[in-house]
């Protein structure tokens, strides 16, 4: 019979019919002993996450975040409050956020825990914080478009990809800056100042998306929303090192979107990975039933045809030696990656800039002509001067930049019947200093625009750097075939180490 005072042992040893000697029983006894004496010692219950575990959680992608809020380790209110703390530490310098939804962003994280302690799992972004560019409305919060006269502009209601984001579990937190009306900047002049380059607070961001790519550069978030027109995503991904992907035309309902020019807007994902950027893209685009742009992450690019326009800005006096450099090293990448690499030739860009900027322009100032002239003080003075440049644009000028930008398409189209995407240069430099653009509309030698007429999708990620400045490449593909070029770019990440790259200030 077992000794009362030896906790169950001994009778344990013959419940199990173990044959030990008085030595051996003495030693296991001991064991036994310290295992359970320390185990009565352990609280039974986790606890609350520490700061501590949250804050280091930050700078891990949003599928890594999303695990451990499946598993419990990390909760969303602990990941918002988190991403909180670093926003009041950082943004004070960058100045990403025109207005940060403390409250609306607690009680959506809460939602979200709510749902994982009943066993939901709905989408990647259940749980994960994102921001807003301010020409997206958020309902209860002001759509400012950076413009004096839409300041107290509350939104009645979410627009649809708001609507869709919170379906999926994502955490609203709050709104980010724009160029104004997404026309001309950096401008201090402007309601709110201009967001920053976090690697180097000298150098503009691009635009007009600005605040999208800041706050993801700088890590105060892993995806964001912003609009491209004329290279608004593409333009601060390539100047920040972050990625933007402008989706298929249409592709992404833009109910609830303030316009630019309703023929070229897009809308679509800023975020720190191609991966992760393709999650946000699933969550808001009307993909059919089992499309997915994220289908083909991680599959072996071997094989693909990819088109290499190197002639659209290799002959440019403005390129950068750099550039061509990190351009070609990609592509050569790309190469040894499998893929089967062509130099192709796209129709010349002058001409496609030219007539897209009429649409652009004519398009953007039909829109604003009555306020223009009835209320031009809702207007900052630069703003102004872009929209009404729209005046001079007849209908027959515009008639004739239509069909200069169908033959851009139909030319891009044919490319890609005997190729499975085609790369070229995002912009010329790197990012210009910032003080010319404070005396007047600076312009940018970007390579955007054409694809906003055409439609294309167009996946912007970084290739390199220059004086520390990041460079960027735009991965175009067929209508609706994002998965493909995400496909591309994510086999591109996976081979190098550009998107892990971080300002120095902030790692």
């Amino acid at each position: 019979m077992a000794d009362d005072n030896d906790d169950g042992f001994d009778a344990a040893v013959e419940r199990h019919r173990l044959i030990l000697s008085a030595e051996e029983r003495e030693s296991v006894r001991k064991l036994a002993t310290w295992m359970r004496e320390g185990l009565a010692g352990l609280e039974t219950d986790a606890g609350p996450v520490t700061e501590a575990i949250a804050d280091r959680a930050l700078d891990l992608s949003l599928f890594e975040q999303g695990a451990m809020l499946r598993d419990g380790r990390l909760t969303s209110v602990a990941l918002v409050e988190a991403y909180l703390r670093r926003i009041e530490g950082r943004d004070g310098a960058y100045r990403a956020f025109y207005l940060v939804d403390r409250d609306g962003a607690v009680a959506a994280a809460r939602e979200a825990d709510a749902a994982f302690a009943q066993g939901l799992d709905i989408s990647h972004l259940q749980g994960i914080p994102v921001g807003i560019k301010d020409l997206i409305d958020v309902q209860g919060l002001p759509t400012t478009a950076n413009a004096p006269g839409r300041r107290d502009a509350v939104a009645a209601a979410d627009a649809v990809v708001i609507e869709r984001l919170r379906k999926a579990g994502a955490v609203v937190i709050g709104k980010l800056a724009t160029y104004e009306w997404g026309t001309v900047g950096p401008d201090n002049r402007g309601l709110f100042p201009p967001a920053r380059n976090p690697w180097s607070l000298e150098h503009i961001t691009g635009g007009s998306s600005s605040g999208s790519a800041v706050a993801v550069a700088g890590g105060l978030l892993r995806t964001t929303l912003g609009t491209d027109t004329g290279g608004s995503l593409r333009g601060p991904a390539f100047y920040c090192g972050v990625v933007g992907l402008k989706p298929t035309f249409g592709l992404v309902p833009r109910g609830g979107v303030l316009p630019m020019s309703d023929s070229m807007d897009h809308v679509g994902p800023m975020s720190a990975t191609v991966a992760e950027a393709a999650a946000t893209l699933d969550v808001v685009a009307d993909f059919p039933p089992g499309v997915s742009a994220a289908e083909r992450l991680g599959q072996q690019i071997t094989g693909l045809r990819i088109g290499y326009a190197r002639s659209w800005f290799a002959g440019n006096g403005q390129t950068a030696p750099a550039v061509l450099a990190a351009m070609d090293a990609a592509v050569s990448t790309l190469s040894q990656l499998g893929a089967v690499v062509q130099e192709v030739e796209l129709p010349d860009y002058f001409a496609i800039e030219v007539a897209a900027a009429a649409i652009l322009h004519k398009e953007s100032f039909d829109f604003h002509a009555e306020n223009l002239r009835q209320r031009p003080e809702d207007f900052g003075r630069r703003a102004f001067l872009s929209l009404a440049a729209g005046l001079a644009v007849t209908e027959e000028e515009l008639a004739k930049a239509w069909g200069a930008g169908s033959v851009f398409r139909q030319e891009v189209d044919k490319l890609l019947l005997s190729h499975d995407a085609l790369i070229t240069v995002g912009a010329l430099t790197t990012a210009l200093l910032a003080a010319p653009f404070e005396k007047e509309a600076v312009w940018t030698p970007m390579r955007t625009i054409g694809f906003n007429v055409s439609g294309h999708p167009v996946l912007a990620l970084p290739v390199g750097f220059d004086g520390g400045l990041p460079i960027g490449m735009q991965v175009i593909g067929k209508h609706y075939d994002e998965a493909r070029i995400v496909q591309i770019g994510d086999a591109f990440e996976r081979a190098t180490d550009h998107s892990l790259q971080r300002p120095s200030a902030i790692s």
